[in-house]
Order: structure tokens, then sequence, then C-alpha cells
């Protein structure tokens, strides 16, 4: 019998559409012979599931059922909701309080990984490297001297809890600190300021794959801005090339502390981790728990690399989260 699979995407963040193409881009491919896929978009208006027609029927959130021309439960929740409240550990809660299996990270690694102060704070008595950081929250006095002497310039800064680059800054003069710490905290109301590490960037994914945990071909990233920000990320201004042009030490070191991460961790389903190389050491950025699914996305170029098609990928995905 086929399975009733939920993709649920939108949410609640600036990630929304990117969250509703990645999440058709896994209605598009999902196993029809298998699954029976359904279109749920969730929003801070509505949750709906969205027929061929683009009719809409309400979620009941008491169990996480639809009532078309009849009522509906599903099998497997396909997690394709970048931010809040998809990525955040939310809906990983919501899911487990209902008993619906989810395709993502249990909600503490998905509430741990998506606060990148929490997360680095967690890793560094690993021995995991990172760069400087500085936290500050809304309301806080900011010390521009105080910043600099930490952290050093040029610096980042970030909104703690946010994605696909939104609200972050690369910040040359102290004088431009209040401006892209006022821009951060348009996404949240912490703010992560992180030293600048000059070196090569690559993004790791790591997937648990027919039952095993699996790295996948690593991409270099080359930002034709000032950094990978979102128009590197979403408008082409950037070159992904995989497998990444860099040495058989680092792709060994970069590849190994991926891994460590992601079992360290508790994680499953699909990360992206993203590193800076200086020498041969990888230092850790941030780690992704919902990264973006599109035929244009990092992951899935990975896994194409890999010789994993989409349908295979998500396919995995689904069976991995199934009890």
């Amino acid at each position: 019998m086929k399975k009733n699979i939920a993709i649920v995407m939108g949410g609640y963040s600036s990630e929304y559409d990117i969250s509703i193409k990645s999440g058709n881009v896994v209605y598009q491919h999902l196993d029809r012979e298998v699954y029976h896929p359904y279109r749920i978009i969730i929003s801070k208006e509505k949750w709906f599931f969205l027929d061929e027609n683009g009719k809409e029927f309400p979620v009941d959130r008491s169990d996480f059922s639809i009532q078309a021309t009849e009522k509906i439960q599903f099998d497997c929740v396909f997690n394709a909701i970048h931010g809040t409240p998809g990525e955040d550990g939310l809906l990983q809660a919501y899911f487990e309080l209902v008993g619906v299996p989810q395709t993502s990270c249990n909600h503490y690694q998905a509430a741990l990984s998506f606060n990148k102060r929490d997360l680095l704070s967690v890793l560094k008595p690993h021995g995991i490297p990172c760069a400087t950081s500085y936290f500050l929250d809304k309301g806080q006095t900011i010390d521009e001297d105080g910043i600099v002497d930490k952290v050093g310039l040029p610096c980042f800064v970030k909104a703690n809890r946010a994605g696909s680059s939104y609200g972050i800054s690369k910040v040359y003069k102290k004088k431009e600190l209040k401006g892209a710490i006022e821009k951060a905290l348009t996404e949240d109301d912490q703010v992560l300021i992180e030293s600048f590490l000059d070196g090569v960037e690559v993004s790791v994914g790591v997937i648990t794959y027919q039952g095993q945990v699996k790295v996948l071909p690593i991409t270099e990233i080359v930002s034709e801005n000032d950094f990978f920000d979102f128009e590197a990320k979403y408008l082409g201004k950037s070159q992904e090339i995989t497998p990444a042009r860099i040495s058989s030490i680092k792709e060994a070191n970069v590849r190994k502390l991926a891994a460590f991460i992601y079992k360290v961790l508790g994680f499953k389903g699909y990360t992206r981790s993203e590193f800076i190389f200086i020498g041969d050491e990888p230092y850790l950025l941030e780690v992704n728990t919902i990264p973006g699914l599109t035929e244009e996305s990092i992951l899935p170029k990975q896994a194409k690399a890999a010789g994993i098609s989409l349908k295979e990928l998500f396919s995995s995905a689904i069976e991995e989260a199934l009890p």
C-alpha cells in the first residue's frame, strides 16, 4: 500500500518563498509508485493542503490530518521548511507529540543547530575550530570598541537565528557596526559577530542514506560578491564547484570533521555544513538541517555527483524516518 506523505513547506520566516520552491521540487520528484504526496503549506495565517487544482483544505492541527473527499492521515512528513518553525525544532516537537514521523533531525538538534551561538558553544569543547565570536542581544549596549578588540576588522555581523544569509553584513570599519547590528536585528533579537576568516570556503553535505552516514562530494564556494550572501546564493553571483578544488589533505580533514559533527550531535536526515580553511584546517561556520532542495541547490548537486538521483535522495529520507 502506498504511504501518504505530507510535504510541509512555507514557514514563518523570510525564507518562505525558498521553502516553497524546495517543497515543490520534492513533490515533483517523489516516487508516485510508492508514495501519495500532499503539499501542505504552513504560514502564520493558516495551514492547508493545496491540491492539483489550487484548492485549499485546512489542516486539523489536533492530529495533523486533512479532510478532502475523505479524512487523510499521514504516514510521514517530509520537512522542507527553512527557518522557523521547520528548522528550529518547533515542528519537530509538534510531530513527535502527535505521533507522525518526519524526515529531519529531532527537535533538540534542530533548535541547537538553528541557534548559531549555542551550536558553536556546544561544539567548542569537542575541539571544533570556529571563528572568534561576540554575542549581542536586542536592547544591549553596543560596545563598539569591545567588539573590535575581540573579533577585529573586518568582521561579520549575523542574525543568530536566520538562514539564507538574511541579516548578514561584512563590516570593515567600526562606524559601520551599528547599522549592521540594526540590520541583523530585523531578522532576530540575537546577534552573532564573528572574526573574518580568510580562506577557501566549502559546503559539506552529510546525510543518512540507506542506513549509513554518508558524506557527499564537497562543494567549493567562490562568490562574485564580497562574501557568500543572498545574491551569491540565489541570484547566480557565485560559482559552486563540485567536487571542490582542494588538496587531498583538506578533503580528508573536512570530511572527517563534518561526519564527526553529524554523529556527535545525533543528527539524522540531511545536513549541510559550511567551513573555511585556514591552512589545512577547516573552521566551522554553521550547520543547516533543512538545506535547499531545488535542482540548483548545493546538496542535490552533491547528491547527483555521488550518483544519487533526487527520487532516490527523497525516498531514502522517508524510508529512514519511517518506523
